[in-house]
């Protein structure tokens, strides 16, 4: 759903569909030691650097460079919303490297040269990332999703997960067997404010009734639950996550690619966006994210495609 994902309530974790992998060049920096640096890259051995993975680091992306750039110099401040959810984070806590979003955050890390203990973790809600102004943070991870109108606001990294929509419905629901494009026009959605998964219903499925807003995705679940709505629309992993949390429900399926993606949130201006995705092309062209996807996404990477 990302909030343009969102995030999912209090028992739910939120997941998502895996993205491709792409290659470019990369800035590089020294690994730490620690066992969430180890989760985080997959990698063996803790303490072999970002550096022998990636080549040298480009003088403008050195850890020195980009030390006027930073929120607090000397570390990374790392944002993200609280409670933090699998598959994106392991046991509410970002610190531990484990969880796809996590350690995609450590990654990046190493390859502007920090070690794991250099990484603060800070809480951010969801709905103020994105909001104009200062950040307290230099970026947020939080399954946010790139738009054009955010973008007017913030700055985005490249993709680090490619997002598809998903539909998530009662199994004695009508709109499991009858869900064609003219059939989805019929039924009652319901979706949290401010998520490209409300934006996919209105702008993809348009509805004859108007989707029910919540503000929450628990009392979008609660009401799916309690039969206020038809069907709720979210990313592919958390609707998959949903569908075996919510009994009696299931992911009826996934729809077509929009080109929607998830990025690295940073202050509009901040010039590190530019070290953020020379990282982000290194990680994807050394197999990094593929191989983090595979780990803690592969799960989710096998859904049906309806459309809408």
């Amino acid at each position: 759903m990302t909030r343009m994902s969102r995030r999912p309530g209090t028992v739910l974790a939120m997941t998502a569909v895996a993205a491709l992998a792409l290659a470019a060049p990369a800035c590089s920096s020294v690994s730490s030691s620690s066992s969430s640096s180890a989760a985080a890259t997959g990698a063996s051995a803790a303490t072999t650097t970002a550096a022998s993975a990636s080549g040298p680091a480009s003088a403008a992306c050195s850890n020195a460079a980009i030390q006027p750039d930073l929120y607090a110099k000397g570390q990374l401040t790392v944002a993200t919303d609280s409670p933090a959810y699998p598959p994106w984070f392991a046991n509410n806590k970002p610190s531990n490297g484990q969880g796809y979003e996590s350690a995609v955050a450590y990654a990046v890390a190493r390859h502007l040269g920090f070690t794991d203990a250099q990484v603060k973790w800070v809480t951010e809600p969801f709905d103020s990332s994105y909001a104009p102004g200062p950040k307290k943070f230099d970026f947020d991870v939080n399954e946010i999703s790139y738009s054009a109108q955010r973008a007017q606001a913030v700055a985005f990294s490249d993709s680090y997960f490619d997002v598809q929509q998903a539909l998530v419905a009662l199994k004695s629901s009508p709109i499991v067997a009858k869900h064609s494009p003219s059939d989805l026009k019929g039924y009652v959605f319901g979706d949290q404010i401010g998520t490209t998964s409300l934006t996919f219903i209105n702008g993809q499925i348009q509805p004859a009734k108007t989707p029910k807003v919540f503000n929450t995705l628990n009392d979008v679940k609660q009401a799916l639950a309690t039969k206020q709505i038809a069907a709720l629309v979210t990313d592919t992993p958390t609707a998959q996550f949903i569908a075996s949390e919510i009994p009696g429900s299931i992911l009826v399926g996934q729809f077509p690619s929009t080109g929607e993606h998830y990025g690295l949130l940073l202050a509009k201006g901040n010039p590190l966006v530019t070290c953020v995705n020379q990282a982000i092309a290194s990680l994807k062209a050394d197999g990094t994210l593929d191989s983090l996807q595979k780990k803690y996404l592969r799960d989710f990477l096998a859904v049906p495609t309806i459309a809408p």
